[in-house]
């Protein structure tokens, strides 16, 4: 089986509301063929602290060739001072790769 690469991008939003703006924004751009939603608690230090949060987990599924547009868009659209904003390329089916390279110019 012959298999292609994608990229997926996981990042972090405190607000729904927002989440599912930004999702809208890169589908409608065709940045990304598909987005995940997740509610998720995360823990972590902040200013010396560690705190806990409600969050919405953002994954992201596109082509290797957007990664620096989305990874710019992100960064001016999520609320966090320090976004997550982490990826990597997977091998993917070649059924499922062809449809992003058809959702995502």
């Amino acid at each position: 089986m012959k298999m292609k690469k994608i990229l997926v991008i996981i990042t972090t939003e405190p607000q729904r509301s927002n989440a599912e703006k930004i999702s809208k924004l890169l589908i409608e751009k065709k940045l990304a063929a598909c987005i995940s939603l997740k509610e998720i608690s995360s823990s972590y230090f902040w200013e010396g602290n560690i705190e806990t949060s409600n969050e919405i987990e953002i994954t992201i599924k596109s082509t290797l060739e957007k990664r620096e547009v989305l990874i710019n868009t992100l960064k001016n659209k999520l609320s966090n001072e320090v976004p997550q904003i982490v990826f990597k390329e997977y091998d993917s089916e070649l059924d499922y790769f062809n449809w992003i390279k058809v959702n995502v110019n």
